[in-house]
């Protein structure tokens, strides 16, 4: 079984027949879409109706047993890129530790704790499922470090680029990845926008209105994040919250279990209220917004869980994400960043010379640009992109391992 394949690209056929199977017959059929159209009618009218959906770009009809954000959900966990997330950091990088949260088990929580907030809002959790799990395909190996070091390479060739891993993940999703034989997984508008929407990074953040005006012109790959409007749906902006509240607590356990934290009294310092452990300020937090939150147009946290939460961030920040042992570990990310971007950068500007190096990641490289959608329809794609696409969806291990063949055979 060759990695170059998806489980969808395998089992296509069987894939596509589900939700159309020829043994559903008409009265059940009609049976799912009365009790599909009751689940839509019952919704907050805050929520997202599977019938309002703006669609798809290419449009498609609608299966016999999934919904819109069904299809849209399957399509994403089936991916490779959704695949990968079990072998990339989400901050620290200890394989020898099945205890240390990977990225696919980040996703997981997120959605999670995502679903927990908009059933009790009686949001449409389908929507949120799908955003929450296609949140993070965009990441690179090796965390926010590689985020950040990827990010820099490309501005030293051309300051007009730059990476961002919620437009990269979009960027997957729509072009990279493939269904039915076909480039992108022709997601809809909702899933779409909330995945490139989704950055959970702004500490202060403590209300969010849908932005319900968005356009497929909002979802450019060119917007930087700083210009970028807030998620379009109570959905999206759920996810948004349900990002934060996942990694607070969970990132100060990895650092005890990893020794960034080499003892109780150097751990960050929790503010008084959201609790002592992960699972405590979890429940603290997804039950203020539900409190502040329920019957409203908006997802909102109160004062002072959005102040708690803000100080313990900015904790975290100072005493783990600062520590020493994380930045000596960034050193080691950038070196190797570093590294595979210089070589395969040189590789891109002559990919027939490059399919035929003495290296074989050099040579992979180049078979990934000639079979890049981009590169295959000419179009006017800056070489530097070509190479933060493959680096972008490499796990920690296969860029730990490209780096020690190009470098040290």
């Amino acid at each position: 079984m060759t990695d170059n394949l998806s489980f969808q690209d395998l089992y296509a056929d069987s894939v596509a027949s589900i939700g159309k199977s020829d043994k559903i017959s008409e009265a059940t059929r009609a049976k799912i879409k009365m009790l599909q159209t009751q689940k839509d009618k019952i919704l907050s009218v805050n929520a997202t109706r599977c019938s309002d959906s703006k669609g798809r770009i290419q449009p498609e009809k609608d299966g016999d047993i999934r919904n819109c954000f069904e299809r849209d959900m399957g399509r994403i966990i089936y991916s490779q890129a959704f695949r990968r997330l079990k072998h990339k950091t989400q901050v620290f990088f200890n394989p020898a530790n099945d205890h240390i949260c990977s990225r696919l088990e980040h996703v997981i929580y997120v959605d999670y704790i995502a679903s927990t907030i908009g059933s009790a809002l009686n949001l449409n959790v389908d929507l949120i499922r799908a955003i929450a799990l296609g949140h993070d395909v965009g990441h690179t190996p090796f965390g926010h470090s590689g985020e950040r070091i990827l990010n820099r390479k490309l501005k030293e060739v051309d300051d007009k680029l730059y990476f961002e891993h919620e437009s990269n993940g979009l960027r997957v999703l729509n072009i990279l990845e493939k269904h039915n034989g076909d480039n992108g997984l022709n997601l809809t508008f909702e899933v779409r926008d909330g995945i490139i929407s989704h950055c959970g990074e702004y500490y202060s953040e403590r209300k969010l209105e849908p932005c319900r005006d968005k356009t497929e012109e909002d979802l450019s790959y060119l917007i930087p994040k700083k210009n970028r409007k807030g998620p379009a749906t109570m959905e999206g902006c759920v996810v948004r919250f349900a990002d934060k509240i996942a990694y607070v607590g969970r990132d100060i356990e990895d650092a005890l279990r990893t020794g960034v934290i080499a003892s109780e009294f150097d751990v960050p310092v929790v503010a008084d209220g959201l609790g002592s452990s992960n699972s405590e300020i979890i429940n603290f937090l997804v039950q203020d917004i539900i409190e502040n939150s329920i019957d409203k147009g908006c997802i909102m946290m109160s004062d002072h869980a959005g102040d708690a939460l803000e100080h313990t961030l900015n904790e975290n920040v100072a005493k783990i994400y600062r520590a020493p042992r994380v930045q000596t570990y960034e050193k080691y990310c950038e070196v190797m960043i570093e590294g595979l971007f210089d070589a395969f950068y040189e590789a891109v500007q002559n990919v027939e010379k490059a399919t035929e190096s003495r290296s074989s990641s050099i040579r992979k490289f180049a078979e990934f640009v000639c079979n890049h959608p981009e590169y295959k329809a000419g179009e006017n794609t800056p070489l530097p992109i070509y190479v933060s696409d493959y680096i972008a969806g490499m796990t920690d291990t296969f860029a730990a391992g490209c780096f020690n063949e190009m470098y040290k055979s």
